[in-house]
């Protein structure tokens, strides 16, 4: 099976450039960008060969995981861009639960079931799976000659393999029994895709988004730690705002606002250090 975008997003005008192999898709997508594509535009690969993710940080994409970035450019306000990692965050999320129903999954080892939501967004930009990560999603701008902001969002999904020397657990469709290619998990994506952007509205349906993040959201309610630079806050996970940004409350009651960070769960959170 090829790459194909679904109907909905060739009826909404989404191009499609695929790849076996490249060096990264966000680079890609920029250059396209800098060039003067219109936006729209979709660049996926089942293989990177030098892939990154936040902070720089490396992100394996080895020969049968997906790798895709969506071009955007221009439609909305710049102070918006950011919250399009959350538009992403959902996109996946509703592609993996459409093509990916419960019975098709092995039991997960901390029990979960049909009735339990396997799939969770963590803040900012991660999807998990039973906890683990499954997939990074990374977002990088420019501003364009026209004035306009050129927006690409950089989705990585661990589908036959996952990296084992990380500092957290990681997981892929197929340690989690599933024999979902990137091809069909891209097809779900790129309809998926479609409805969070509607619902998005170049910025304008914001809270619509935050709160069916919220309803994924890993954590949420739970002790957290977030490390920004060499500061860690401690706390309870209470919400994120109407910006998007992540709140703690703290022991004294204090509501903490964060803007960037790396946010760490229960054990870890607790430990005195990280």
């Amino acid at each position: 099976m090829a790459f194909s975008l679904s109907p909905r997003a060739l009826g909404q005008g989404y191009r499609l450039e695929a790849h076996e192999s490249v060096g990264s898709t966000n680079a890609l997508a920029l250059e396209h960008a800098m060039s003067g594509d219109a936006g729209k535009l979709w660049v996926v690969a089942k293989k990177q060969e030098s892939g990154r993710g936040r902070r720089g940080r490396p992100w394996e994409t080895p020969s049968g995981n997906l790798a895709a970035t969506v071009l955007m450019a221009g439609g909305f306000e710049p102070r918006h861009a950011a919250t399009l990692g959350f538009v992403a965050g959902l996109s996946l999320s509703d592609a993996l639960q459409a093509a990916l129903p419960d019975q098709r999954i092995d039991m997960a080892l901390d029990g979960a079931n049909h009735d339990k939501n396997r799939f969770t967004l963590k803040w900012p930009n991660d999807v998990l799976a039973d906890g683990a990560k499954l997939s990074g999603i990374l977002l990088e701008s420019t501003m364009l000659k026209s004035d306009k902001m050129a927006v690409v969002i950089g989705i990585g999904v661990n589908v036959i393999a996952h990296p084992a020397d990380t500092p957290y657990p990681a997981t892929s469709l197929a340690a989690m029994g599933s024999d979902f290619d990137a091809e069909a998990l891209f097809l779900a994506l790129s309809d998926a895709w479609v409805d969070n952007m509607a619902l998005w509205r170049g910025g304008d349906g914001l809270s619509s988004i935050r709160d069916k993040w919220l309803s994924r959201a890993a954590g949420l309610g739970g002790e957290v730690a977030v490390k920004t630079g060499e500061t860690i806050t401690r706390g309870i996970f209470e919400t994120i705002d109407e910006e998007c940004r992540f709140i703690i409350r703290t022991d004294d009651g204090t509501r903490v606002p964060i803007a960037a960070g790396d946010v760490h769960f229960g054990a870890v959170a607790s430990a005195g250090a990280i």
